[in-house]
């Protein structure tokens, strides 16, 4: 293996795929990445057995042929060079890095020690614009949390019906749902279930691309892609396992009807809240009073160590009277995923969960169980 290409170009391929390798001790050479060149492309790849990382450039080759490196000391010697080209040849299994007055040996693996990356045999594909994605996850990509009793919930559901994506995560006490228009998405409909920290990568990989990115989804396994733009050649590839199971059925969770409706100024109300929280006690408890004939939602904490806090905010108010407490965290989490200016808050009774959903919009909604005293 013999090329040339810029500091800066493999500076970028080393910081994308380094998030697939491994801190493994039982299996070494997950920590090693692997560097594969064939006709003037560079290929990196990196994988934990979990999630699998290949990025491309274009190289100027001399000679093909694939090695493994270690990944952290190769990284942290690329980073300290100057933004000039680098030659990398590869004889004997070691790895010679040659960048103005700069040089190194790095020990290296054969290629053929390097696990095999699945090939996602595709069932279904669609395409959708990276940064839609990306921003549709952060709204709901902190809310599942790990289970081993129900793994479903430990990741995010991708929903595909009629050109629509429907972005689902729970974990039982809360739960948000975000809507995606899909313009070329094939008929039927088809789902599957991401780890969370699937989701987190596709966001840290792909959120700063203004193009489509393909999903790809197989038997068990799901592959986002980009492509570059003057090749027909894969640009970045994440593939990912899912998580097997049935997701629960959610949409049985979210309250069809309310008793009590009002619309306030969301980063007032967030700020009320934050001031709430400093006075709640371990359980993390805000109490708020809805009164519609006031307009108005009167908020209230207390702690026996540090005093009380009441506060209220006025708003566009209807129905009853209604008295409920929420964990102030999923309380905060639902006002801070929902991007308008003003925010509908519906609730029922003390028992019943509330729902939150920016005004002016159909496209996000969170639900909120109370805490029940």
């Amino acid at each position: 293996m013999n090329i040339v290409l810029l500091q800066n170009k493999l500076k970028e391929g080393l910081g994308i795929i380094g998030r697939g390798t491994s801190k493994s001790t039982s299996l070494p050479i997950l920590k090693n990445i692997l560097f594969n060149v064939k006709d003037d492309f560079l290929n990196i790849s990196a994988t934990d057995l979990e999630i699998a990382i290949k990025w491309w450039t274009l190289v100027k080759s001399g000679k093909d042929g694939s090695i493994t490196v270690p990944y952290n000391s190769l990284s942290s010697f690329v980073n300290l060079l100057p933004d000039k080209k680098i030659n990398l040849n590869v004889e004997n299994n070691n790895l010679f890095i040659d960048c103005e007055d700069y040089k190194t040996q790095i020990n290296s693996i054969s290629a053929d020690e390097f696990p095999i990356i699945p090939i996602v045999k595709e069932k279904e594909k669609v395409k959708i614009n990276s940064n839609m994605l990306c921003d549709s996850l952060l709204q709901i990509i902190d809310i599942p949390s790990l289970s081993k009793v129900k793994p479903e919930i430990s990741g995010v559901l991708f929903f595909f019906n009629k050109g629509e994506l429907k972005l689902v995560a729970t974990d039982s006490y809360r739960l948000a749902e975000k809507k995606v228009f899909i313009k070329n998405q094939t008929t039927g409909s088809f789902s599957f279930i991401i780890p969370q920290r699937t989701a987190r990568e596709v966001v840290n990989i792909f959120k700063d691309f203004s193009k489509d990115i393909d999903i790809v989804f197989g038997d068990n396994q799901i592959l986002f892609k980009v492509k570059m733009d003057d090749f027909d050649q894969s640009q970045i590839e994440l593939t990912s396992k899912i998580i097997e199971g049935n997701y629960p059925n959610y949409e049985a969770i979210i309250p069809k009807e309310y008793k009590t409706q009002i619309v306030l100024d969301r980063e007032e109300f967030l700020n009320k809240v934050k001031a709430a929280s400093v006075f709640t006690s371990k359980v993390n408890e805000v109490n708020l009073e809805f009164s519609p004939e006031q307009g108005e939602v009167v908020i209230k904490s207390s702690n026996n160590d540090l005093g009380n806090y009441t506060a209220k905010t006025s708003g566009r108010a209807e129905g009853e009277e209604v008295k409920i407490s929420f964990n102030y965290r999923f309380l905060l989490d639902g006002l801070l995923s929902t991007k308008s200016s003003e925010i509908i808050f519906e609730v029922s009774d003390e028992s019943s969960p509330g729902v939150i959903k920016p005004v002016g919009r159909s496209d996000f909604l969170y639900v909120v169980m109370p805490i029940k005293n």
